[in-house]
């Protein structure tokens, strides 16, 4: 049975896959920016740190023999990422947004730059978790081989959630997210919390980069990412600064990246190009709902992207 004869029931199957699929690398990245967010600062630089973290998986991967070194790897690349970055938007007067933007450059051109000897081999995939042995179709056997990487996520953004809700640890980012002042009269060191938060997230993006090249697509290129970094960015506002909100719209945005494909699968060619444009799109709508200045976004820390 074909993706084609199975008509529309084919569409929402492909969509389904994709939501999970290219969901993945959208919820790392989005986890990582909400710990980060929380803080009080802004980390525009994920785009080049999720460049960094599949470059990393690929190489270890290819070098060792072993994907899940790889994984490993790209979590440590984009914790280095994160250090750097973290050393430069504590310093007094430094815009959060200027930063960023130069780690994304940073981050980008190292990982071209380190990454021209693995575009060639073949690097170990990791193995999916398989779900569809039920079925005798293909197509479902096909669309339930999950990746590793989103069940971790997918954990992860259930521990975050209770980590800001219930724990001492979690209560001090929001804390110094929320008010760096009020923090430093609670005797919470506000530049340690940040730099420790800002390194993690950026070592939860350094792991949905290892998705992307070690599972979907599956292979080392420069333009691996399609700007998934910073469209993470726009998920955690939709998110309103929730992590498990985070798990949600990660799959809103990777079903949205695979509309396109469904409907080629099925015949649908027209319109082709605008419905890969899909991800963009509500990345700019999103945006644009929540730009308004009459607006108050629920959930935002207080201190977010103030240089303090």
């Amino acid at each position: 049975m074909t993706s084609e004869s199975m008509g529309w029931w084919g569409v929402l199957l492909g969509v389904s896959a994709g939501a999970v699929r290219g969901g993945t690398p959208f919820l790392l990245v989005s986890l990582g920016e909400c710990l980060t967010e929380k803080s009080g600062k802004i980390n525009l630089g994920l785009e080049g740190t999720l460049l960094m973290g599949a470059m990393s998986a690929y190489a270890f991967s290819y070098k060792t023999g072993s994907p899940w070194i790889g994984v490993i790897a790209a979590g440590i690349a984009g914790a280095l990422m994160g250090a750097v970055h973290a050393f430069l938007v504590t310093r007094p007067k430094v815009n959060d947004i200027a930063a960023g933007i130069a780690m994304l450059i940073f981050g980008s051109g190292l990982a071209f730059f380190l990454g021209k000897p693995y575009i060639q081999p073949s690097a170990p995939q990791l193995s999916p978790i398989s779900l569809g042995g039920w079925s005798d179709t293909a197509q479902i056997q096909a669309a339930l081989k999950i990746s590793p990487i989103f069940f971790l996520g997918a954990g992860i953004a259930f521990a975050m959630n209770w980590f800001f809700r219930s724990t001492r640890a979690g209560m001090h980012v929001r804390a110094v997210g929320d008010s760096p002042a009020a923090a430093r009269a609670l005797g919470i060191s506000v530049e340690r919390t940040r730099i420790l938060s800002i390194v993690a997230g950026s070592a939860l993006a350094g792991v949905g980069g290892a998705h992307l090249s070690l599972f979907y697509p599956g292979a080392w290129t420069e333009a691996i990412s399609s700007g998934q970094g910073l469209m993470a960015v726009a998920l955690v506002i939709f998110s309103r600064w929730n992590p498990v909100h985070c798990l949600y719209a990660s799959l809103v945005f990777g079903g949205a990246q695979a509309v396109g494909p469904a409907l080629q699968a099925v015949g649908v060619s027209t319109g082709y190009y605008l419905w890969n444009a899909s991800p963009y799109i509500l990345t700019l709508l999103v945006m644009v709902a929540t730009c308004s200045p009459k607006r108050t976004l629920v959930g935002a820390p207080g201190a977010l992207g103030a240089s303090s």
